[in-house]
């Protein structure tokens, strides 16, 4: 079965940038979808950050600040620069099947999250 790890989450300042990676173990080739969902309390967790094909999508408060790549087969990162107080979340990563990628598709595995602060 196909597990995920993520790492590099903590505590950055306003402005700042932070780098999140991904490590997946199990079946996974490059044609599965990866990316990034975030949630706060009291909100839906949102997607963040989807590479396929390596083609990326981002949602629009992010765009233009974070970076979504493909470091090797199993394994994606998110960098996050000029951070604000309100990306702070925990950020989940995921996979998607190949049968199922578009980005409405709720991913088939998640990682177990990991938390990103952000100080004024």
């Amino acid at each position: 079965q196909v597990q995920l790890v993520e790492s590099g989450g903590g505590l950055a300042q306003a402005g700042g940038s932070l780098r999140l990676s991904c490590a997946a173990s199990g079946s996974i080739i490059s044609l599965n979808p990866m990316g990034w969902y975030r949630q706060v309390p009291g909100k839906q967790r949102e997607l963040v950050a989807r590479i396929h094909r390596d083609i990326a999508n981002y949602a629009d408060s992010v765009k233009g600040r974070f970076t979504i790549s493909r470091v090797d087969t199993k394994t994606v990162a998110l960098q996050m620069n000029s951070l604000k107080p309100e990306d702070a979340a925990v950020y989940y990563c995921a996979v998607w099947s190949i049968w199922r990628t578009d980005l409405g598709v709720t991913p088939d595995v998640w990682g177990q999250g990991i938390q990103v602060l952000v100080s004024l």
